[in-house]
């Protein structure tokens, strides 16, 4: 009887609970947040957000080219100060309301300022002498690196401003193509008579007056006229181991020099830049030189043009580094 209790106790005593396992939650690894950047300015953001090229945002909200240069780019513009512009309507002797009466000679003064390419400082300052640069009005700038930085005769004087469809420069003056400075002028100066007053050409001055060629070059023309600087011809002395009185005393030379620096005809820096290769022009010398439009230093010979489109009443003078001498 006492083993039955006993076993009847036994099976009424529950058995112990058996320890669950720990079930540990996997970690939610959670997606890094990326930072939000804002995104840049367009380059018609910074123009409406710099007040020192206010003018220039009116301009470009007038002609409604907001558009066109929000667009993605890339591009470089040369944006005139106020003061620019204000010079530049005394120079042509205009109001801006006069000048929004031409939108499309307004529209090509703007694109004249823009390039379809970047070209940040650093660019500038590590490469020589850049000339038939071509700009969205289809004409061509020259970005010169000496003494500071000019874009033609206008002067860098704040760089690199960063935008989302690239950048901007500040330059001092309003850069006029070569079109528009016929459309708002007509020169009144002929080639002599222009390279007199507009630049130091004292040689070359004297050459063209001992030669006798004053009154060739005041004719009608039109003539297109390669004037070799002071330094060019510094250098044709030396090499020549001869004194300039000596050269201006040789009138035979001095005239089949001088005219073989100019070729009948109108030819500006534009026409330049549309040739697709190096192109025989025939010379008031009777014989023929070769420009090369070549991709930033168009040549002439092997003389650089480092300056162009001079306008004369009776034709356009470029400026080259070197003198030109045909084969005699």
């Amino acid at each position: 009887m006492t083993w039955v209790l006993f076993l009847a106790w036994c099976s009424s005593v529950p058995e112990p609970a058996q320890p669950q396992p720990q079930v540990i939650p996997t970690p939610v690894e959670e997606a890094p947040v990326e930072p939000v950047e804002e995104p840049m300015s367009s380059i018609v953001d910074i123009v409406v957000e710099t007040d020192a090229v206010s003018i220039l945002e009116d301009i470009v909200i007038e002609l409604e080219l907001v558009d066109a240069l929000s667009a993605e780019g890339p591009f470089t513009v040369f944006a005139p100060t106020n003061d620019a512009f204000e010079q530049l309507l005394i120079d042509i002797d205009m109001t801006l309301e006069e000048l929004y009466d031409q939108p499309e000679l307004l529209t090509s003064i703007v694109l004249y300022h823009v390039l379809d390419s970047e070209v940040p400082a650093d660019d500038v300052v590590s490469l020589p002498d850049w000339a038939g640069v071509e700009t969205l009005n289809g004409e061509s700038i020259a970005i010169y690196n000496q003494q500071g930085v000019q874009i033609n005769e206008s002067n860098v004087i704040q760089t690199d401003i960063e935008a989302s469809n690239w950048i901007i420069h500040l330059i001092d003056s309003v850069l006029l193509p070569p079109s528009a400075v016929v459309a708002l002028s007509t020169p009144t100066d002929n080639i002599v008579e222009t390279a007199v007053e507009t630049w130091n050409f004292p040689t070359l001055v004297a050459a063209v007056q001992a030669a006798g060629l004053v009154e060739t070059l005041s004719a009608e023309g039109p003539f297109t006229v390669f004037a070799p600087t002071e330094e060019a011809f510094a250098v044709l002395l030396t090499d020549l181991d001869i004194t300039a009185q000596e050269l201006l005393a040789d009138t035979d030379l001095l005239t089949t020099v001088l005219t073989y620096h100019v070729v009948p005809g109108n030819y500006a820096a534009s026409d330049v830049v549309g040739l697709d290769a190096a192109t025989e022009f025939d010379t008031a010398q009777w014989t023929t030189v070769s420009i090369d439009p070549n991709d930033w230093a168009p040549t002439i010979n092997e003389s650089n043009i480092i300056a162009t489109d001079v306008f004369a009443s009776n034709g356009v003078i470029h400026v080259i580094d070197k003198v030109l001498i045909p084969s005699m």
